[in-house]
Parts: structure tokens; sequence; C-alpha cells
């Protein structure tokens, strides 16, 4: 039971790993900052773990970059367009909604509306070929009455 606790506690502890003892800021307020700025920067090597998870060297520069900022008295935007500026768009987990960027925000919600209108076309399509054949006319009866017979 003790060996399991342990593994579990571990595997809890593997993302606070990737930080380096020798990156952690004296100033606890300031390491507590750094740490929640971390968490919206995406690793460009690792693409999906943020720069505190990611073991990459330039995670670990993107960490340096984001501590030093902070302690040279940027706040918590300043840090951020810092990096922004210097690594580009990519590393933000949450890019501006603004520009090309407009299309990854509307992309999702006009697929979506897309596959509903397509979905509701075919269903309204398929309810109309249900329905069954036309009705025999009279003429049409007769006809198949008189083939029935012979």
């Amino acid at each position: 039971m003790r060996a399991l606790i342990l593994c579990l506690s571990l595997l809890l502890a593997l993302p606070a790993l990737a930080v380096q003892p020798d990156e952690v800021l004296s100033d606890p307020a300031l390491e507590a900052r750094a740490r929640e700025i971390s968490k919206t920067l995406r690793c460009p090597v690792c693409q999906g773990e943020t720069i505190d998870e990611s073991n990459a060297a330039i995670s670990r520069d993107l960490r340096l970059y984001l501590r030093e900022r902070l302690v040279a008295g940027d706040s918590d935007g300043e840090a951020v367009q810092a990096i922004a500026d210097r690594f580009g768009e990519y590393v933000l987990f949450e890019p501006p909604a603004r520009g090309a960027n407009w299309l990854l925000y509307l992309a999702g919600p006009v697929m979506a509306l897309l596959a509903l209108l397509v979905g509701w076309r075919f269903v309204r399509s398929r309810g109309l070929a249900e329905e069954g054949p036309a009705k025999l006319s009279d003429e049409e009866k007769a006809r198949l009455e008189r083939i029935l017979r012979d």
C-alpha cells in the first residue's frame, strides 16, 4: 500500500520536476506568478506540454526568460507579451483573437454549424423518402387488376 501511495505521489509531482532547483526564485510570490504564467505557455518542442512540464532545453530557456522578466518588474501581461514577441505567438496556449487567429476561433463553431446543417438536410431528405410510394390513381388500380387477372 505504501508503494502505491509513493508511486501516485511521484506521478502527481512529475510536472513539477521539470523546473530545476536553480530556476526557482527566492521570492515565493514571484515564483508563484511564474508558475501560473508558465501554465499558459506551450513548449515549442513538445507542443502539448506547458513549459513548466517540459524538460526540453527551449522550455528551460523560456522559464528562465520569464523569471528574468518578472524580476525586472514586468506585470504578468508584459512578461507574456515579451515572450510572445521573442518566441512568437505559437508559445501561447490561448493566442489573442485578432488577425489570422480569428480563423482558429471561428473554425470550430462554423464547422459545427455546417455539420448540423448537413445532418438536418440529410434527416429531412430521408424523412421525405420514407413516406412511401404515392397512392395509385383509379386508372392505375384498374390496370393492375387487369394484369393480375390475366
